[in-house]
């Protein structure tokens, strides 16, 4: 654990990142913890964009990267809008910088991910080379209707979530400094292969 001091045994998140190791300094006591500082990519865009359907038929067949749903780690006790939902950013970024150290970086999928004020703020922000992101868009009424063809139970087809992710879905496309990748017509499998593009681009940069 990165976090956990190797001299003094203090737990400090907040390290000071020397760039020329990378080296993680305990503010504690100044022992230096070399650690591989990896991107994070993140596949983002509003419920209904696809996220899910990609990362499925991802999963395992990348050796390069690790692909992560974020939806597994939630739980009641991360619904903390009143700070942002800071705690489960937090346990995300802290998660994907120990699988890091096996020198694989990860690929998250997940809407809030995709925000950069969600984590860019986020004391375990330090221990990446960068965020990126890439957002699922498409249009209004595509979206609208994958929503309503849903299953009950996953109660997604009233006005107001819909309408929400609609918003949702128009910020990112607003967004100049976020990649965009649009669904509207794409097959699931046109999505996947521009999102292994859109990966292997942003690995091959690190290079």
């Amino acid at each position: 654990m990165i976090n956990v001091c190797h001299r003094c045994g203090s737990y400090r998140a907040d390290k000071v990142i020397d760039l020329d190791g990378p080296v993680a300094v305990c503010p504690a006591c100044g022992y230096r913890h070399s650690f591989v500082r990896l991107p994070l990519l993140l596949v983002s865009g509003a419920s209904g964009a696809g996220k899910t359907a990609v990362c499925n038929q991802l999963v395992g067949t990348l050796d390069a990267v690790v692909m992560l749903d974020a939806d597994i780690l939630w739980q009641p006790a991360f619904a903390t809008p009143e700070n942002n939902y800071r705690d489960f950013f937090e346990t995300w970024l802290r998660v994907a910088k120990n699988i890091g150290q096996s020198g694989r970086p990860v690929v998250l999928f997940g809407a809030g991910i995709g925000v950069p004020a969600n984590l860019e703020p986020c004391i375990e922000r330090r221990y990446f080379a960068g965020l990126h992101t890439l957002a699922l868009v498409c249009a209004d009424a595509v979206l609208a209707a994958r929503l309503h063809a849903r299953p009950a139970w996953r109660e997604s087809a009233g006005r107001g979530f819909v309408d929400a992710q609609l918003q949702f879905n128009q910020w990112f496309k607003d967004q100049p400094a976020i990649d965009r990748l649009d669904t509207t017509h794409a097959t699931v499998a046109a999505t996947v292969a521009g999102v292994v593009d859109w990966i292997e681009g942003v690995l091959g940069a690190y290079r």
